[in-house]
């Protein structure tokens, strides 16, 4: 059976010197999925993320691309590699316009950028009629699509996105989801933690509950939505 396209397999670290937060813990996502991590406040799911990207030192366990061991590199190495982050809090340049954030975004590029732009902007609408605007003066979903936007911008194979929906209405985090729904069918990997587990697995291909660090349940988004035991705990019943 070949290897999922990311694996972070049993990975196992902390912040620095201080105690482990993973234990043995195993994300995965296969070519042109979508993976969601969920589970309570403080299990650990956007260290696990950022393990896999390189944003902590993981003391046991690897993360493997493309049957690449990428364990021991930089974040700015894997996004060489072709991985994007999407952090949840200071993703854009407030003070710059909305074009020039997606330009930032192409820094790695020394090709032509304007077909990936038109592809961005024929995803977020929105932005192409805000491209001049400062995107400090946009609304929070909007600031959002910026960041996505500007991740897209390197093209990536494999895009990490810790908390999209966080702080926006629900009318806007449906219309995320449904933007990230097409970038994962253009064959781009998504890898996205979220509070909002109920609607995070409803798109997901794979789910992944995690408690204190470990993996407590893992299966399709809709066998976890269906499972009994993850309801009760996680979902509201």
């Amino acid at each position: 059976m070949s290897e999922p396209f990311l694996i972070g397999e049993k990975m196992t670290g902390g912040y620095g010197k201080g105690p482990d937060i993973l234990h043995e813990c195993t994300i995965a996502v296969e070519k042109g999925e979508i993976a969601v991590i969920v589970g309570p406040n403080g299990a650990g799911k956007s260290t696990a993320m950022k393990a896999v990207f390189g944003m902590l030192d993981i003391r046991g366990g690897s993360v493997r691309l493309d049957g690449e061991d990428i364990t021991r590199l930089t974040p700015q190495a894997r996004v060489a590699k072709g991985m994007a982050f999407v952090p949840q809090t200071s993703n854009i340049f407030t003070s710059l316009t909305v074009e020039e954030n997606l330009e930032m975004g192409a820094f790695l590029r020394h090709d032509d950028i304007s077909e990936t732009m038109e592809q961005v902007y024929g995803l977020f609408p929105i932005l192409r009629e805000k491209r001049h605007q400062a995107a400090g003066e946009l609304s929070g979903g909007q600031r959002q699509q910026v960041a996505v936007g500007r991740a897209l911008m390197t093209q990536p194979t494999l895009l990490m996105l810790d908390e999209p929906t966080a702080g926006v209405s629900p009318i806007v985090m449906d219309e995320l989801f449904d933007r990230i729904i097409e970038v994962a069918r253009t064959g781009i990997s998504i890898l996205m933690v979220e509070q909002n587990a109920r609607q995070a697995l409803a798109i997901a291909d794979k789910g992944y509950v995690l408690v204190q660090g470990r993996n407590a349940y893992t299966g399709t988004g809709r066998e976890l939505l269906d499972d009994p035991e993850v309801r009760k705990s996680f979902l509201g019943g």
